[in-house]
């Protein structure tokens, strides 16, 4: 990196957020790699990644370990998909896919893996970033919530990065005010859950005041993250 560009990243974002930076760039190094292995597989290969990294998370291995694998798996689906013009229905019309994460995007959902705040203007891809951590860590099986701030985004992203989710194998589901206990419970059963923090909270507050346990809707889940309006945290 040029010392020039060096001193402009540390004078806008700090020193410790250029350092942090730039001790992400190896890993970044690592997921690019990766993505170009998978280029040659065809869907059902790719698709079967999931399953081979779920056998090595039973086997011991960690979430941190399968980063790279993982984070490049979700780009190269994005890729192919954009690249076929794929549509599926989102609130009702077709939407053409047209996202492939750049690496600067890739690094914003290392950070949300990492527990900590990525911080982004509306148009720089949140929505997009959190679909990388989200496959990532509802590899274990425990389930992973995408808390957002309206019905609506529940819905709507739910839907559109769903495709992506479902085309590697994963189950999504979402969360919204009409639904019924039973529609509630299939869709915590999902691998990924999109929902709101009012529909999450109190379903978990009805859940400790419920009689027997046919009545819980929850189910534990292993990670969150939290959508806000202007910003993406974990």
């Amino acid at each position: 990196m040029a010392p020039g560009l060096a001193g402009l990243l540390e004078k806008v974002f700090g020193r410790k957020s250029h350092r942090d930076y730039k001790r992400l760039l190896p890993l970044l190094e690592r997921v690019k790699t990766c993505r170009e292995g998978y280029r040659e597989l065809d869907d059902d290969a790719l698709r079967g990644l999931t399953e081979g990294f779920r056998a090595r998370l039973r086997a011991g291995e960690t979430v941190d370990d399968l980063l790279p694998e993982a984070y490049a798996a979700v780009w190269e689906a994005c890729r192919r998909l954009a690249q076929r013009r794929a549509a599926w229905p989102v609130w009702g019309r077709e939407m053409v896919w047209d996202m492939v994460p750049y690496d600067v995007q890739i690094i914003g959902a290392m950070v949300l893996h990492q527990g900590k705040i990525a911080e982004m203007a509306t148009g720089e891809g949140k929505t997009l970033v959190a679909v990388m951590p989200l496959y990532l860590n509802a590899l274990s099986g425990a389930g992973a919530h995408l808390v957002t701030v309206n019905d609506y985004l529940a819905r709507r992203d739910a839907e559109w990065m769903g495709g992506i989710l479902r085309f590697l194998g994963l189950t999504v589901g979402y969360i919204v005010t009409e639904m019924t206990p039973a529609e509630r419970r299939e869709a915590y059963n999902c691998d990924v859950t999109y929902g709101t923090n009012n529909e999450f909270g109190f379903d978990y507050l009805r859940d400790n005041m419920a009689i027997h346990r046919d009545h819980l809707v929850q189910r534990g889940f292993a990670y969150a993250i939290v959508d806000e309006v202007d910003s993406v945290l974990v």
